[in-house]
């Protein structure tokens, strides 16, 4: 005969299968620094993104199972598309595309009987560190605004942790780059450019305001970024605006 699940139950067992699936990944996270948001995560794939563009000043990025959080990054650029066709390119915010996916994520969670194991992140970066928007997503449809930086993944109160200490306000690149790598580097671990995803919305750039960090740049950055870390003081030299 069939059994009785009390929703309660249902909803309890359906977040913590989502919790654990995503617990089992790679932290990643989002951070403002003076010219712009920095993305960074760990990823030895480059075939595979956790970090995207979104579209003229939004970027995404996410952690969680891949191909379900592909599809919602697909389904994201489609819905900014249209919106901006249909109506206006500033009609396209962080704000209301974190909301659209706080709908979707939402639906899934409570009519699936599968919920998706992911957590994003969508960020616009404005003409001034105030206008930058930064918005955290659960897997069940939660939306949170965030303020500086943000860890989301299977070691996120750790890493947020770690970035509570380091960071400050007017971050220059290279610093906020340390910063991350200190909150992903747990148990002494060692991350390479290689291993790395590392992508910005640059403010001072025009349209299109989002680029990657890869190769020669990435590994000078890092390079800086730990010479500043070990000696406590901000390494020059590495703007976002060089060659990539």
């Amino acid at each position: 005969m069939p059994f009785y699940v009390s929703p309660e139950q249902a909803m309890k067992d359906k977040a913590d299968y989502a919790r654990k699936g995503i617990a089992r990944g790679r932290s990643g996270v989002v951070i403002q620094y003076d010219a712009g948001i920095l993305f960074v995560a760990p990823n030895p794939s480059g075939a595979l993104h956790k970090i995207s563009e979104i579209y003229d000043r939004i970027a995404f990025a996410a952690v969680g199972r891949y191909n379900e959080f592909e599809n919602l990054r697909k389904a994201g650029v489609r819905y900014a598309d249209m919106t901006g066709y249909q109506y206006d390119r500033s009609d396209v915010t962080a704000r209301g595309l974190a909301n659209w996916y706080a709908q979707v994520l939402g639906s899934i969670f409570t009519e699936s009987n599968k919920p998706f194991e992911v957590e994003l992140v969508v960020a616009e970066v404005g003409e001034s560190p105030a206008a930058d928007q930064i918005y955290r997503i659960t897997f069940d449809g939660s939306v949170a605004e965030e303020h500086g930086y943000v860890a989301m993944g299977g070691q996120a109160d750790r890493v947020a942790a770690v970035l509570k200490d380091h960071y400050a306000d007017g971050l220059s690149l290279v610093q906020a780059l340390g910063a991350a790598i200190a909150g992903l580097s747990g148990n002494g671990e060692e991350l390479s450019a290689s291993g790395l995803e590392v992508g910005i919305l640059a403010r001072d750039r025009v349209h299109r305001t989002f680029r990657r960090l890869t190769g020669s740049r990435l590994e000078l950055l890092l390079t800086e970024a730990k010479g500043t870390e070990a000696t406590g003081t901000e390494a020059g030299g590495a703007e976002a605006n060089g060659p990539g």
